[in-house]
This record gives C-alpha cells, sequence and structure tokens, in this order.
C-alpha cells in the first residue's frame, strides 16, 4: 500500500516537475524572442543611421559646394562693383580733360587767327627783313606744334573715353550675370539646407540611450584621435614651419563670437571637451590662426566638415563643422587667411565653430594661445 503511494507521489511530482519545465521553456523561449527581435531592431537601427550618417554627409558636401560657389560670386560681385565705380570717376575725370582740352584748342585756334595766318606767306617772300622772317617762323612752328600736341591729347582722351565706355557696358552686363547666378545659387543653397533638415529630423526620431549616445561620442573621438595621429606622423615633413611655441596670448582666434562650450566642460559622462565651440553666423569666415600647411580638408562623422593646419614643431589647429572649405589638402596659409565659412555641418542643430589646438597629439586650452 505504502509502495503505491509512493508511486503515485512519484508520478504526480514527475507530471509536475514535466508541467514546470514545459513552463521553464516556453519563458525561455519567450525571452530569447525578445532578445533576438531586440537585437533585430538595434541592428535595424544601427543600418538606419549609418544610412542617414551617409546622407548627412552628401547633404553637407552639397551645401559646401554651394556655398563655396556663392563665396565665388559675391567676390566677383565686389570686384565687378569696384571696377565700375573706378570707370565712372575714371570717365568723369576725362569728361573734364576733353573740355579743357577743347578750351585749349579753341584758344590756340584764337591766337593764330588773330595773328594772321596769311603773313606767314608774306614774311618768307620778304627777304630784306630775314632775321624777323627766321624769328616768325620758329613763332610759328612752335604754336603749330604746340597745336598738334593739344590735338594727339584730345584724340588720346576720346579714344580713352569709348574704351571706357565699352568697359562699363562689359562690367555691367557681368554684374547682372553674377547677380542672375547668386540667386540661383541661394535658391540651391536652400534646397540643400531643407534637405539636410529632412536628413536630421530622420536622425533625431532614432534617439539613442546615454549609453548609446557615450558610445557614439567616444567612437567620434577616437576617429578624430585616430586622424590626428596619422596627420601627425605626416606633419613631420614641414621642417620649416616655426610653432606656436613663441605666441601665447598672441594669436586672434578664428572667428568672432562667444565660447558656448569652453575646453575642459563636461560633454557627456565621463567626456570632456577637448576644444572650443564658437557662435558664429553661417557664411562668416573662419580665418587661420597662424601660418601653416593645411594638412586635411575633409568631412568626419561627429565634427562635419574640417581643417587641419600644420604649424610646425608638432602644433595643428582644427577647424569643424564648417559650411564650405576654402582650402585644399597641401595648400599653404597665412595668419589671418580665410580657410573655411562658419556653418553647422555634421548635424548640428546651430552654426558655430568648433575649434582645437595640438600639440604632439595632446588638445590644449586654446585660450593659452588666443586673445
Amino acid at each position: 500500500m505504502q509502495l503505491i503511494k509512493a508511486l503515485l507521489v512519484l508520478t504526480a511530482l514527475s507530471s509536475f516537475l514535466s508541467v514546470a519545465q514545459k513552463a521553464s521553456d516556453k519563458e525561455l523561449s519567450s525571452v530569447q524572442n525578445k532578445i533576438a527581435k531586440q537585437k533585430s531592431a538595434i541592428v535595424k537601427v544601427s543600418k538606419k543611421r549609418r544610412q542617414l550618417n551617409m546622407q548627412l554627409k552628401k547633404d553637407d558636401f552639397a551645401i559646401a559646394k554651394v556655398a563655396k560657389a556663392i563665396n565665388g560670386t559675391n567676390k566677383s560681385l565686389k570686384a565687378t562693383t569696384k571696377k565700375l565705380t573706378e570707370l565712372a570717376k575714371e570717365q568723369l575725370q576725362l569728361k573734364k580733360d576733353k573740355q579743357q582740352q577743347e578750351q585749349a584748342l579753341a584758344h590756340q585756334l584764337r591766337t593764330a587767327y588773330t595773328a594772321g595766318q596769311h603773313d606767314y606767306l608774306k614774311m618768307l617772300l620778304n627777304q630784306e627783313q630775314s632775321s624777323q622772317v627766321q624769328r616768325s617762323v620758329t613763332y610759328y612752328q612752335y604754336l603749330n606744334k604746340a597745336r598738334i600736341k593739344e590735338i594727339e591729347q584730345f584724340q588720346a582722351t576720346i579714344a580713352r573715353l569709348e574704351t571706357v565706355a565699352q568697359e562699363q557696358q562689359e562690367k555691367a552686363e557681368k554684374l547682372k550675370q553674377f547677380q542672375q547666378t547668386q540667386k540661383k545659387q541661394k535658391l540651391a543653397l536652400e534646397k540643400n539646407k531643407t534637405k539636410r533638415k529632412s536628413t536630421l529630423r530622420a536622425l533625431r526620431k532614432e534617439l539613442l540611450s546615454n549609453k548609446q549616445q557615450l558610445a557614439k561620442l567616444e567612437q567620434e573621438e577616437a576617429n578624430l584621435v585616430a586622424a590626428l595621429q596619422r596627420l601627425a606622423r605626416e606633419s613631420s615633413l614641414s621642417a620649416n614651419l616655426v610653432g606656436l611655441n613663441k605666441l601665447k596670448r598672441r594669436l586672434r582666434w578664428p572667428v568672432k563670437g562667444k565660447i558656448k562650450h569652453s575646453f575642459g566642460a563636461r560633454k557627456q559622462g565621463y567626456l570632456r571637451w577637448k576644444g572650443v565651440l564658437l557662435s558664429s553666423g553661417v557664411g562668416s569666415q573662419v580665418t587661420s590662426i597662424h601660418a601653416g600647411k593645411v594638412l586635411f580638408a575633409d568631412w568626419l562623422k561627429g565634427y562635419g566638415l574640417v581643417t587641419v593646419v600644420d604649424h610646425g614643431k608638432g602644433y595643428m589647429s582644427l577647424y569643424g563643422h564648417n559650411q564650405a572649405l576654402l582650402k585644399n589638402v597641401g595648400d599653404t596659409v597665412e595668419s589671418g587667411e580665410p580657410i573655411a565659412l562658419v556653418g553647422q555641418s555634421g548635424g548640428q542643430n546651430e552654426p558655430g565653430l568648433y575649434f582645437e589646438i595640438r600639440h604632439k597629439g595632446k588638445a590644449v586650452n586654446p585660450k593659452i594661445w588666443c586673445k
């Protein structure tokens, strides 16, 4: 009897364990499915973010191309307008000269008429007063040469006036063409900006957790450091550059604007700002802080369009989030020379310039050098 009871208990226990095992397996399977779905979702989000970042890069380059063209057109407009002003001044002076020359020529003609040109032949035929004839001939020759000179100057003035008028017409036509080009370029710029905004909205929809955001910034910073290390090896070729060591507190900031984020301030988690973020208007000129050679001019994830200038002796300056880059790799630049235009490339919400100074690969506080 006890054996039967024991068997019944064992059977019941076995059945219970079997049900529990099935429930546990079902729960485990459910958890595994959730994990798989989460991983799949993360992969999809990562893939989408990569695609959107690639699109952002294309958008930034499209904006840069048009912005650079507009910058060139603006320079041409200024030069043409200046030339037109100079031509207008020259034309005014030429008209004054023409009026004076007309008056001088008229005066000479009146003088010649008053003296009586018919007396010239009589004096030549008068052999009794040869000395007086010689003086008179010399006087008439002098008057004739002066008159010819005035006529030649008058003709030159008229010719120059015609040339100036033609130049003015040509420059005015060029000015009109530049204005039409600028209008088209501005429309193209706005179109590209709208496209970029759409890309940024799509990126912001793919929200990142704090941990993911930190990992993203870590990766972007690591990419920047790797690029700068490679550039540092290349900069050893620029032995003729003198560096920045003797220029502390003597350099000008690359743009005029307030510092939004200071060197060393907290960025995300344990990450700190390795440079400064300067607020400035879109399209403002970014100037090199000192003479050097352009080592890098391209797009970097998280920093947008970036220019890096080698100043020698291990010193480099970096300029990020530009709208357009005005210099190419290998170009030499002087202190204060425009090298880029302020923008918000790399996914920035507001325009500004990210600026770094590094010495032998280590970021240093720009405030030590710039005043």
